[in-house]
C-alpha cells in the first residue's frame, strides 16, 4: 500500500481525550475506554497491495481459513486442498500458565505440528487474558473455552519473559508472525486503555524480535465494523461528505440495527457525523489511530485486516488501506467471511458472493485471506449460521468450499494481478506461460467471450471445459484458463 498523508495526528489524541472522558457514563451494549522475571521455562520442541510479503514469509497461497481445532479430524480433508497458505491460532498467557510458573504449552504443540503436516502456515496470536498475571476480575467471558478480555500484564518485564519463551519455542516450527491481542477497539477484548495497548505492542515487539529476528509484529487487527467507521471517517475529512455516506451504507448494507445504535440508518452527512461520533464509534477511531501509528513507527510490520461484509464495500476499504498505511507495509486479512443476520439460503449466491471478496481483495494487494469460519458451528451462541462456513458441521464440503479450493489451486504459486478491462472485473494468477482469470460482469449484463482454441472456461469450482461456442460472463463469477497473458485471453472480446 502507498505511504499514506495527511492524517491529522491530532484526531488520536481528540479521541483518546474523549474516550477518557467519557469511559464512566457509557450505556452502549459494546465497549468503551477508559511469572517470575526469567519468564516461564519449558523445553522447545525439536523440529525437523500493499507492501512485500514480511521476511520469513512461506505462504505460497493467499486463500487460507481459519478452524475449530477440536473438529481437526473432520478437516483434513479439505485442508489439504490448502496446502501452502496460512492460518492463524489464538492463545492467551493465562491459559497457557493458569499457575504462575507452570506453563503448559502442549495444546498449541499439537497445533504447530499438525498445521506443519498440512504444509499450512501457522501465525500466532498472543492475547493476556485476565488471572494473576494482570490482577483483575474478567467482565466478560465467552464461548465454550471461557475466553475473557485481555488487560495490561502488572509486570511488563515478566510478559516479555513469556512472549520470548513463545517464539523461541515456536521458530523451529516455522512460525513467523505474531500477532498482539485481538480487536482492542471492542471491550470484550480489550480492558485497557489506547496508551496500554501501544504499551503493550512496544514490549511484545522488543521481545519478539530478540527471541527470533526473522519474525514479525502484527498488530491486533480492528474489527470490520471498525474498518466501516474508518471508511467513513476519512471521506469526511478529505471533504467528501456525499462519498462517505456512499460507502457507509455500501459496507453496512447487512449491519444497520443488528447492534442497536452502534450502526444505524444514515441516509446525509448529518447523521453520519452523528454516528461516529456516539462511543463506541470514537474507540474504533482511536484504536485504528494508535494502530496506524505503530505502524508509521514501525513498531508493528504488518497491518491486519478483518473483513464480514458486502463485496461492494471492498473498493473503498482498498482506497483506505492504500491511504493509511505506510509504503512497503503489507496487509493480511486474516478474518474474512459473511456476516449476514437471517441471510438467504443459497448456496450459489452464498459462494459467488465468497469468490468476489476473496478475489478483490487479493486483487488489490493483500497477501493472505483467510477465511472464518471454515465450518459452521452449530452450537455458537447465536445459534444461527450468522458468519458463513465453506463446510457444513460434520465437515462435508459446501459449494463455496470447492469455489475457495479451486482459488486456492489456480493461485498457488502465481503471480497475482486485477483485472478491470472490457467490462469484466476479477483477479488473474500467471503460473508460467499460464494464466488463469476469475472474472464477472461489473455492469450486471452479459460480456460475450468468443470461443477462441486454447480457452477454457466455466463455473468456479467445476473443471473447466474447453468451448464449442461463445462463453457468457455474467454476474456469477467464471474461470477462465489459457496460454498467454490475462489481456491476450480476454481481447478476443468486442
Amino acid at each position: 500500500m502507498s505511504r499514506r498523508t495527511g492524517r491529522p495526528v491530532l484526531l488520536a489524541g481528540v479521541l483518546l481525550a474523549a474516550l477518557v472522558a467519557g469511559a464512566a457514563c457509557s450505556d452502549e451494549p459494546a465497549p468503551r475506554p477508559a511469572p517470575s522475571a526469567t519468564g516461564p521455562s519449558a523445553a522447545t520442541p525439536s523440529a525437523g497491495a500493499t507492501g512485500a510479503p514480511p521476511a520469513g514469509a512461506t505462504a505460497r497461497n493467499p486463500f487460507g481459513a481459519h478452524w475449530d481445532w477440536s473438529r481437526y479430524d473432520q478437516f483434513v480433508p479439505y485442508l489439504e486442498k490448502l496446502s501452502g497458505s496460512a492460518t492463524y491460532h489464538e492463545l492467551s498467557w493465562c491459559d497457557i500458565e493458569k499457575t504462575q510458573g507452570s506453563p503448559d504449552f502442549s495444546a498449541v504443540d499439537r497445533i504447530a505440528e499438525r498445521s506443519r503436516q498440512l504444509g499450512i502456515t501457522l501465525h500466532l496470536k498472543i492475547r493476556t487474558g485476565v488471572c494473576w498475571a494482570t490482577g483483575g476480575t474478567a467482565k466478560f467471558t465467552r464461548g465454550q473455552a471461557n475466553k475473557t478480555e485481555s488487560a495490561i500484564p502488572r509486570d511488563l518485564a515478566a510478559y516479555q519473559a513469556f512472549v520470548r519463551a513463545l517464539v523461541q519455542r515456536y521458530a523451529p516450527y516455522g512460525v513467523r508472525e505474531y500477532a498482539i491481542e485481538n480487536e482492542v477497539n471492542a471491550q470484550q477484548y480489550w480492558a485497557g486503555s489506547p496508551e496500554d495497548y501501544r504499551r503493550l505492542v512496544t514490549a511484545a515487539a522488543e521481545a519478539i524480535r530478540s527471541a527470533d529476528p526473522q519474525a514479525t509484529v502484527v498488530d491486533s487487527g480492528m474489527s470490520s465494523v471498525a474498518y466501516g467507521m474508518g471508511v467513513a471517517d476519512r471521506l469526511l475529512r478529505a471533504g467528501q461528505p456525499d462519498q462517505a455516506v456512499a460507502a457507509y451504507q455500501a459496507y453496512f448494507q447487512r449491519r444497520v440495527g443488528t447492534r442497536g445504535r452502534l450502526i444505524p440508518a444514515v441516509a446525509d452527512p448529518t447523521a453520519l457525523r452523528a454516528a461516529l461520533d456516539n462511543t463506541q464509534n470514537s474507540r474504533n477511531l482511536a484504536y485504528l489511530a494508535v494502530t496506524e501509528k505503530l505502524l508509521d513507527d514501525r513498531v508493528v510490520d504488518v497491518r491486519q485486516l478483518h473483513f464480514y461484509e458486502h463485496f461492494s464495500g471492498v473498493p473503498a476499504l482498498l482506497d483506505y488501506l492504500r491511504a493509511e498505511t505506510p509504503a512497503g507495509v503489507p496487509v493480511q486479512a486474516w478474518e474474512v467471511g459473511q456476516f449476514w443476520k437471517d441471510g438467504a439460503d443459497d448456496a450459489a449466491a452464498r459462494g459467488d458472493e465468497m469468490v468476489k471478496v476473496v478475489s478483490l481483495l487479493v486483487a488489490g494487494g493483500i497477501h493472505e485471506v483467510l477465511w472464518l469460519p471454515l465450518a459452521y458451528n452449530p452450537d455458537n451462541r447465536a445459534g444461527a449460521e450468522v458468519r458463513y462456513g465453506l463446510l457444513d458441521p460434520d465437515g462435508t464440503q459446501r459449494q463455496a468450499g470447492a469455489m475457495l479450493a479451486a482459488l486456492a489451486a489456480a493461485a498457488r504459486d502465481a503471480t497475482v494481478e486485477p483485472v478491470n478491462a472490457k467490462g469484466l472485473t476479477g483477479v488473474a494468477f500467471r503460473r508460467g506461460a499460464e494464466s488463469t482469470l476469475v472474472v464477472w460482469s461489473t455492469t450486471g449484463g452479459t460480456v460475450s467471450l468468443p470461443a477462441t482454441a486454447g480457452v477454457t472456461g466455466g463455473p468456479v469450482g467445476a473443471d473447466p471445459a474447453a468451448r464449442t461456442g461463445a462463453l457468457p460472463i455474467g454476474p456469477s463469477p467464471v474461470l477462465l484458463r489459457a496460454n498467454g497473458d490475462p489481456a491476450g485471453v480476454l481481447a478476443p472480446i468486442r
